[in-house]
């Protein structure tokens, strides 16, 4: 097995501080005055980062109109950060006053607008509910008791089902019914439509996720899965099953793809999946060979689950399928 690069993102696809190639230490590079220079990975272990330089702050879409102005929520909690996506693809992002979750726990491909939402805590104060002045919570029924601090404040729960379902019980809680519908339905479109430009149904497409010390090959009811499924792109035969599961010595080939795009669980996972994504069993598949395996956001493939992930996930696809690493 080589020996590992420095580590220089625990999250793919944001600003860094990285190492200057032609110096042999770890030294950042810096300005005359000694500013650290920032600068985008592009690359880990020998491997292309699809949409290294994504500006999340282009990630919600165009505001969507309410069914009935006259009931159109103004101020609007939500008790568990995953219902933001929705809001987010919705472009009602700007009416979430609070958030009843720790401090940091907004995802950030939601962007600046939504990670700068206060986050007041699952058991939030007086004060903190006032300053939220909400006439709507959205919540889930594992976090309805994050809404008990707001009385007798219009809440709405949204049921479990999956990410399109859920996408669209949020829209119908805040008004938005019509609206909701149509986003799905120009999202499928568009979808079937790469699929077809792309000849999808012709490419067997490999996920890998790699963690601190595990490789997996990430399922087709992943959400990462399920929208590689949207698009029409083939899962290698071992793969088209439900469920994830690890990678050992002896399935190892059945990470095996036409294209392989990997993944890493935080700055752990990176860390061992470049020591795998350098190891001569890896550099042995054909898909590497050929320099056909590319590194996706963890975060948004797999950790997140909704409309606006959704297209995150397409438009990754899009210009990454034909790619090389």
């Amino acid at each position: 097995m080589r020996g590992r690069r420095p580590v220089w993102a625990a999250v793919l696809g944001v600003v860094v501080v990285a190492a200057s190639a032609a110096c042999s230490g770890d030294e950042p590079l810096t300005t005359p005055d000694g500013s650290t220079i920032s600068t985008t990975v592009t690359r880990v272990a020998e491997v292309n980062i699809v949409s290294a330089d994504r500006d999340f702050s282009k990630t919600c879409l165009a505001p969507t109109p309410a069914d009935d102005a006259a009931t159109d929520p103004t101020r609007i909690v939500v008790t568990d950060p995953a219902l933001l996506d929705a809001l987010c693809a919705l472009g009602i992002g700007d009416k979430v006053t609070a958030v009843t979750a720790a401090p940091g726990s907004v995802p950030a491909y939601l962007g600046p607008r939504l990670s700068s939402v206060p986050a007041i805590g699952t058991a939030p104060d007086a004060a903190a509910v006032s300053q939220a002045d909400a006439d709507l919570v959205l919540l889930t029924p594992e976090t309805a008791a994050s809404s008990k601090p707001f009385g007798s404040v219009r809440s709405a729960t949204i049921p479990a089902g999956d990410w399109q379902e859920q996408f669209q019980a949020v829209a119908d809680a805040v008004g938005r019914s019509e609206a909701g519908r149509q986003r799905l339905a120009e999202f499928t479109t568009e979808a079937a439509k790469t699929g077809r430009r792309m000849d999808a149904s012709h490419t067997q497409v490999s996920l890998v996720r790699f963690g601190e010390d595990s490789e997996t090959i990430a399922g087709m009811d992943t959400f990462a899965g399920q929208v590689l499924g949207e698009i029409g792109v083939q899962r290698p035969g071992p793969q088209r099953v439900p469920d994830s599961f690890a990678v050992n010595s002896a399935n190892f080939r059945e990470a095996e793809g036409d294209l392989i795009y990997v993944s890493f669980e935080g700055e752990k996972g990176q860390e061992h999946g470049e020591e795998v994504l350098l190891s001569d069993e890896w550099l042995g598949l054909g898909a590497s060979m050929w320099k056909r395996v590319l590194a996706v956001d963890d975060a948004v493939w797999y950790d997140s689950s909704g409309l606006a992930a959704a297209w995150l996930v397409l438009n990754d696809v899009k210009g990454s399928l034909d790619g090389n690493s």
